[in-house]
């Protein structure tokens, strides 16, 4: 098959191929930075809109400092465990269950409230 420029004195040809690779070289960089200042680095997982707005009532209710993120998934086996997903956020409302036991934490889902294993929470 012809290329093209493939009639193109060779010296030409490297001109446009060159060209071309700077003009995409440089597309690329401009959409690497739009794309970094657009979305910052998550480093938990990021929240769907949904989620994002429970976290803000969680946050009203709460306050910030109670907030914590699930960091696996929890799979409630008592009648007042909850069941949930790595990377859901849940508000601190006791740091021990009804027993005292201060491994199980009562939580407030953003509707849901029970028990979780305090292992599988970190601070939001």
């Amino acid at each position: 098959p012809q290329m093209p420029h493939g009639h193109m004195p060779l010296p030409s040809f490297w001109k446009v191929v060159e060209d071309t690779l700077q003009q995409s070289s440089a597309q690329l960089r401009t959409f690497c930075q739009t794309f970094e200042t657009v979305t910052p680095s998550p480093v938990t997982q990021p929240l769907n809109p949904a989620e994002e707005r429970k976290v803000l009532s969680l946050v009203s209710k709460h306050g910030p400092d109670k907030l914590y993120q699930v960091t696996s998934n929890i799979s409630g086996s008592k009648d007042l465990d909850l069941t949930l997903l790595r990377g859901q956020i849940v508000a601190l409302l006791q740091s021990a269950d009804t027993k005292g036991n201060t491994s199980r934490w009562l939580v407030d889902a953003g509707g849901p409230r029970g028990f979780v294993p305090a292992a599988k929470l970190q601070p939001y």
